[in-house]
């Protein structure tokens, strides 16, 4: 019964709101484990203090804010669904209060390291597929900021070219989260590596079948691409070689630095905003925080509305 409740309502995430795969597997993963602590008893007949029981419970655990704020947000979306199919007669989060957690950015890299891990690249054997391939990845991450699903997910369909010349344009076009499309634009540098990828691409589709080469990065994983997990993998092993530490490194840190960056060379938060694909500004407003003293004092002098 539990189970049959909680299908309804993923396909109603995914048909309806068209929620991104990763999401519906973590309410999946959020609402199996709701599940166990209540002991198989029914979800249609939960009380509002059981409801805070678990949320207690997952805090004494020590799960991250970010953890506990998903799993609320879960349950107050199943128990919303349920009600308006008329599938339990109350809802239990109904007057459940939001976590108040303090938003921080996680660690970033500077200018030099990045400079450091991309240059580690071109100083092995730059003939081997797979470091071709890995110099793509990463200048196409640090040149866009795309979350990792959207660059290892990338169909070939997201390379721009010219229709006359069949040359290929300094920009991806990516559908992200809540299948919105946006344009990314591309540095040299990440030009550069792509178009030395993509005359070898056909070595990673012959290991990986046909089915793999609708991807701009083929793999012989269930999906055909390249996963999350084997490119933060891949990131770690290229962390080491370049003298960083792998603790500290992963394909978000890339992304977190991307923004970052920006910000401290004086690009407008609102365009950081369109290129991450943030829909709204206040998750981009974390990256804040790291603007430097010049520009504190570029804003305080030059402000239009600065009182002299």
């Amino acid at each position: 019964m539990n189970q049959n409740l909680i299908d309804r309502f993923l396909e109603m995430l995914a048909a309806e709101r068209q929620v991104a795969k990763n999401t519906t597997e973590a309410y999946k993963r959020d609402l199996g484990d709701f599940c166990q602590f209540l002991q198989g008893k029914d979800l249609t007949n939960i009380q509002a203090s059981e409801v805070h029981l678990y949320l207690e419970s997952l805090a004494l655990k020590e799960f991250l804010p970010t953890t506990i704020a998903r799993r609320t947000s879960a349950l107050r979306q199943f128990y919303a669904f349920l009600l308006s199919e008329e599938l339990c007669v109350k809802n239990p989060c109904q007057h459940l209060k939001p976590l108040r957690q303090k938003r921080v950015l996680s660690n970033v890299l500077n200018e030099e390291q990045v400079n450091q891990l991309l240059q580690s690249i071109y100083e092995e054997a730059t003939d081997k597929p797979e470091k071709i391939r890995m110099a793509a990845l990463l200048e196409t991450l640090y040149a866009s900021g795309l979350r990792v699903s959207e660059l290892v997910g990338m169909p070939m369909r997201s390379l721009i070219a010219d229709s006359k010349t069949k040359k290929l344009q300094s920009m991806v076009l990516i559908r992200g989260k809540g299948n919105r499309e946006r344009l990314v634009p591309l540095n040299e540098a990440a030009m550069m590596a792509l178009q030395a990828y993509l005359p070898i691409r056909n070595y990673f589709i012959a290991k990986s079948g046909p089915k793999s080469a609708a991807w701009l990065f083929p793999s012989t994983s269930q999906q055909g691409h390249l996963t999350r997990q084997g490119f933060g993998q891949l990131l770690k092993q290229q962390a080491i070689l370049a003298g960083l530490d792998p603790r500290l490194l992963s394909p978000h840190v890339i992304r977190h630095s991307f923004a970052t960056h920006l910000l401290n060379r004086g690009a407008d938060l609102l365009v950081i905003q369109k290129l991450l694909g943030h829909a709204d500004i206040g998750t981009t407003q974390i990256y804040t925080h790291v603007v430097p003293d010049h520009l504190m004092e570029l804003v305080t002098v030059h402000h239009p509305l600065q009182k002299f």
